[in-house]
């Protein structure tokens, strides 16, 4: 089966089926319908490849997030590629693990496939991808990092209004040894969730405890590592806010091993919402950075950057908000808190 077959059956000739099939808008719309009819009568898949040579696009966007296997990632890629089916798009994905070689081989792939843009999710690791990138004129979607210049669309996440009501709830909550176990401060996203923390105590005014504050790694692991510290520590606070969920469910299964009930004992708050942050027990309380959103935005930044005939010289801004989405993990702080010795291994 090929495209003369289909200019025999719907009577038409082989230039038309390929105007038609790559959508050119010259072909007249009568003759385009009996073309998609004989195509879809017949089952046939067009070659894209062959169509990309045709109309001199490749129809496809690139889409980079940092690790697959973070709860995250999923939902971005999951709308981003269903918006892509409903635009026409086909999307190549990379998942980096935040491996730097990783991402230039990704980066030189996605060249080779002549993408027609493409959206950075990593919230880490961009220099490289912009430097590869920037001289070939290929529409950027960065979060919070892209730099103003043409063909760059930044979506800006405004961290410091879910954290401001985080802040307020657990203050509400009368709690005041609030704690905050932060992602890697080399991430510029993981400084920006810090800093609005800070602001937040401030506005309120609550002394941040520098001793009640924690660098972790955005992992369950890292959760533990830094409750351990924590616990470790001369004051013991009644509640934390994390730097994202995976993080407060380390705290939630540490806080398990050592016998401290939450959010009896202690109030947790996470950030994100990933689908697992309302399944956990007791559900967890966390700032919302929508992924349906932010996957929309991307696909629209790219999308409205190409259609653009004349790109501003400074790139384009979004914002995404966030904000507090109450559930079970925090409650009115006790008068009498329970604060159990760590636990030391039995004896043999």
């Amino acid at each position: 089966m090929d495209i003369r077959e289909i200019a025999k059956r719907a009577r038409v000739s082989t230039a038309t089926v390929s105007r038609a099939i790559n959508r050119i808008p010259t072909v007249n719309p009568q003759l385009a319908k009996r073309v998609w009819s004989v195509i879809e009568e017949l089952g046939y898949y067009p070659n894209t490849q062959a169509r990309a040579l045709v109309s001199g696009r490749s129809r496809i966007f690139g889409l980079i997030i940092s690790e697959i296997t973070n709860p995250f990632f999923p939902e971005i890629v999951q709308v981003f590629e269903r918006i892509a089916v409903q635009h026409d798009y086909e999307i190549m994905l990379t998942s980096t693990g935040n491996d730097p070689t990783h991402m230039e081989a990704a980066v030189r792939r996605m060249i080779e496939r002549r993408v027609e843009g493409v959206a950075i999710m990593t919230f880490g690791m961009e220099e490289v991808l912009l430097e590869d990138l920037k001289l070939r004129k290929v529409p950027l979607v960065f979060v919070d990092v892209g730099p103003p210049r043409a063909r760059v669309s930044n979506i800006r996440i405004d961290y410091l209004h879910g954290i401001r009501q985080a802040v307020q709830h657990l203050a509400a909550l009368r709690h005041h040894k609030i704690a905050f176990i932060s992602g890697p401060l080399h991430l510029k996203s993981a400084e920006a969730r810090k800093q609005a923390f800070l602001g937040s105590m401030e506005e309120i005014g609550l002394e941040a405890d520098p001793a009640l504050i924690v660098e972790g790694t955005h992992t369950i692991e890292g959760g533990i590592v830094a409750f351990g510290k924590l616990l470790d520590g001369a004051t013991r606070p009644t509640a934390i806010l994390c730097s994202n969920d995976m993080t407060a469910m380390g705290v939630m299964r540490k806080a398990y091993e050592e016998g401290i009930r939450i959010p009896s004992d202690l109030s947790v708050i996470g950030f994100d919402d990933i689908r697992l942050a309302q399944f956990v027990l007791p559900a967890l309380t966390t700032v919302q950075m929508s992924q349906a959103d932010l996957a929309r935005l991307a696909f629209n930044a790219l999308l409205t950057e190409l259609q653009r005939e004349t790109p501003s010289a400074t790139g384009t801004e979004y914002t995404l908000k966030t904000h507090l989405v109450l559930r079970e993990s925090t409650r009115l702080v006790s008068d009498h808190p329970k604060t159990p010795a760590r636990k030391t291994p039995a004896r043999p």
